[in-house]
């Protein structure tokens, strides 16, 4: 994978209905969507040259500019289409697609009802998210941060809008300079949330919870994960859990279209050892998306 700048690459972005030298894709400065958080987008993982799950994102893409008023100037299929041609233009065989949308410069005010709506798509090679300090059989470190999420009432969680990601960049942050992986976030009545932008999951006696997603995101990849989970004959099912319980798990790992499934190791003083039920999902996940399942039931 590349170390250049995002705004430095070769290959080709689609904008607004143009496929664009990546470096001639660019926006203006007063771009409403800049200065007030008016922009959604999506994270979409590319295997094989698939995108593992493209209706679904590609669905909540206009479903998260709804719940911002704001209307995408393209439909479901069409979204489906240009994901498509993008990862086709740059030769991406496994690697990650990122669709976004954006409110344009027509109007400079809290209010953005007479601006245009922008699309672009763009799309690179990235093998993996996490790297545990700790060594890849380790599972990743989490701390526990002084950023909450929020109560629902007072921001549109279950948007994939890019102002929300502000609090999971402020925690990640605070967790990366204490020597840790990522954030360990609880919500705002205190309860175990999620991480900086993964979610999560605990272990016991081959008993699956995970918290209630009502002030973060329910990602596609959790919904996916608690499904084949199911299916493998765990029994898996949300729960309010909270901080003083997490020392009781034997196993925890998150989930997210960037982590996939991935093995927690430690949060705070707490250590954990990835395990059966984390080693049978992980392998499960894979098979899913790399289609590895279908080979082997037609070898």
């Amino acid at each position: 994978m590349t170390n250049a700048p995002f705004d430095d690459r070769d290959g080709y972005i689609w904008m607004d209905g143009e496929m664009l030298n990546w470096r001639d894709a660019k926006l203006h400065v007063l771009s409403h969507g800049l200065h007030y958080g008016g922009s959604v987008f999506e994270g979409e993982r590319v295997y094989g040259g698939n995108i593992f799950k493209l209706r679904e994102h590609s669905q909540r893409l206009i479903d998260s500019g709804a719940i911002l008023d704001m209307k995408l100037p393209m439909s479901v299929e069409e979204i489906d289409e240009v994901s498509k041609e993008v990862i086709a233009a740059n030769n991406i065989v496994d690697g990650y697609v990122r669709p976004v949308a954006w409110r344009g410069a027509e109007q400079m005010a809290v209010s953005g009802q007479n601006t245009t709506i922008h699309v672009a798509f763009t799309c690179w090679q990235w093998p993996k998210y996490f790297f545990p300090k700790g060594g890849e059989n380790a599972g990743i470190a989490l701390k526990t941060v002084s950023w909450r999420r929020p109560d629902p009432r007072t921001s549109p969680v279950q948007s994939k809008a890019a102002g929300n990601y502000a609090i999971g960049t402020c925690a990640k942050h605070e967790a990366e300079r204490a020597g840790f992986d990522d954030a360990f976030m609880l919500d705002y009545k205190g309860r175990v949330a999620e991480s900086s932008g993964s979610n999560i999951f605990f272990v016991k006696d081959n008993v699956i919870r995970t918290p209630v997603p009502e002030c973060f995101l329910n990602g596609i990849t959790r919904q996916t994960v608690m499904k084949l989970a199911a299916e493998i004959g765990y029994d898996v099912a949300e729960a309010e859990i909270m901080p003083e319980e997490i020392g009781d798990y034997q196993e925890v790992f998150v989930t997210g279209t960037a982590a996939e499934v991935t093995a927690v190791g430690r949060i705070d003083d707490h250590e954990y050892t990835p395990g059966k039920v984390t080693e049978t999902l992980q392998e499960a996940y894979r098979a899913l998306t790399r289609g590895e399942e279908k080979e082997r039931k037609t070898a």
